[in-house]
């Protein structure tokens, strides 16, 4: 049985839905059956409205989400140039799974929907003369993160069509996005790090930036909303409230941290003393301009009076050059991996490192991020515990009694020697007559004289047989 579902938009190859129904009395009556469940499913994303087009639902989903700003300058950049120019006139009605995916699938080969063509990438629309800027387009696939981003938000104002009735299913849930991809914090090592706090420390008030941001963990635009009456140094204490960001004006403005929640982040005295010098290079600096201090002033500025405070990218550009310049590959989001990493090296258990970075979910994040120094924590605290384990007792050892018959012969012999019976020299009994003495066979006898042969114990004189050896 197939039924034509329409033609896909992306491939413009037909969509039929097909079932095979097995031959019998009963064929006609079940293939009927199987026709009617398929002209449902294709009539459940048909109703009154299905001729919006998905870029008229993205709008009025935008209108109503609840987002905070960052996310929604996020989304609003991934909708305009990757998903819109692609599917934004497409009704939503005729958005399937199979196009969702295919779409996926694109964006995984090529950002730029370049279809497999070659073609010259202009550096200006329009008339113009090429220069050394107008380059044969490269393909530069999309990380799998991206894609995954981009699924679900179209799944979340897929899933609010459904709520509105624009459509019946949500595609979205049918289709599958790639798989996640695997956590791979690349923190500095201790050595890189004691390099970039030099290095920063050509500018101190910089270098205490460097240095917070290592010792915390805090984020770029918590560093950047950091103001004098966030710190409690003679309790020892940060309190991170807000967070920096650049509205779509590029004018500075600040929000709630990530998961809209104060923490409170208990400095070292180290730490501390570093802070309480930046406060008075910042006292000493408003007397030489006649002004008085204020609370609400910023920790971190690159201005004078610290009444205005860093841009979130230009830390991130600065602390770029920085690395650049050492040789590192490293940005200022490695200092918080650095911070998380050092902790979990050290012992410290996952909740406390969690709630020191201001990750939600109890530790949830923290165990996936940083899965691998988990292990290697693990194993050290394995060796520790084993250094410090009580001696072990010393097990018994139960002597073999050798019960074959030619180590019984070998024993004797032995016997004989260490009592001076047989002295260096003096001849073995023969094979034959060994044997006969003891009610054994000469393959026997032979096998107790080449074992005290290869002990050193006696040895083979060619004419005499085997003799006691010399003591060695």
């Amino acid at each position: 049985m197939r039924v034509y579902a329409g033609v896909d938009p992306l491939t413009g190859k037909r969509h039929y839905l097909t079932e095979t129904v097995p031959a019998g009395r009963t064929a006609e009556r079940e293939a009927e059956k199987v026709r009617t469940r398929f002209l449902n499913q294709v009539d459940e994303k048909r109703s009154p409205r299905t001729r919006a087009t998905l870029n008229q639902l993205l709008d009025r989903w935008l209108e109503v989400v609840d987002i905070e700003p960052t996310t929604r300058m996020g989304y609003e950049n991934k909708l305009n140039k990757l998903v819109r120019p692609v599917l934004g006139k497409l009704p939503v009605g005729r958005l399937d799974a199979e196009t969702l995916e295919s779409f996926y699938a694109s964006l995984r080969r090529c950002r730029d929907w370049c279809g497999g063509k070659a073609y010259v990438k202009h550096r200006v629309d329009g008339e113009h003369t090429c220069t050394a800027k107008c380059r044969l387009h490269v393909c530069k696939p999309l990380s799998a993160s991206s894609v995954r981003q981009i699924h679900w938000i179209l799944s979340g104002a897929l899933s609010r069509a459904v709520r509105w009735r624009w459509i019946g299913v949500n595609p979205a849930s049918q289709a599958e996005p790639p798989a996640p991809p695997h956590p791979d914090p690349q923190p500095p090592s201790p050595a890189d790090a004691a390099r970039i706090i030099s290095e920063a420390w050509r500018d101190p008030d910089w270098g205490a930036l460097v240095w917070l941001a290592m010792t915390t963990g805090a984020r770029r635009g918590e560093l950047a909303a950091l103001r004098w009456h966030h710190l409690d140094l003679a309790a020892g204490v940060l309190t991170l409230r807000r967070s920096a960001y650049l509205d779509v004006h590029g004018q500075i403005q600040e929000k709630d941290t990530k998961t809209h929640q104060q923490r409170r982040v208990a400095l070292d005295p180290e730490t501390i003393e570093v802070l309480r010098e930046l406060h008075g290079r910042y006292i000493d600096r408003l007397a030489q301009l006649d002004t008085d201090n204020d609370p609400t002033d910023y920790v971190f500025s690159p201005g004078p009076d610290n009444r205005r405070g860093y841009r979130p990218d230009t830390i991130t550009q600065r602390y770029g050059r920085l690395a650049s310049r050492l040789g590192i590959d490293s940005h200022i989001h490695s200092l918080r991996h650095y911070s998380a990493t050092e902790l979990i090296n050290a012992g410290v258990d996952v909740r406390t490192v969690a709630g020191r970075l201001g990750h939600g979910g109890g530790g949830t994040t923290t165990l996936r991020v940083y899965a691998a120094w988990l292990s290697e924590s693990d194993q050290r605290a394995a060796g520790t515990l084993a250094a410090r384990m009580p001696p072990r007792p010393a097990v018994p050892t139960q002597r073999t009694v050798a019960s074959s018959p030619y180590q019984r012969i070998a024993r004797e012999l032995r016997r004989e020697i260490a009592a001076g019976r047989l002295l260096p020299g003096d001849r073995i009994p023969a094979v034959a007559k060994l044997a006969a003495i003891h009610g054994v066979s000469i393959g026997t006898a032979h096998r107790a004289l080449a074992l005290l042969s290869a002990e050193g114990s006696v040895k083979a004189v060619p004419g005499r047989g085997a003799t006691v050896a010399e003591p060695q």
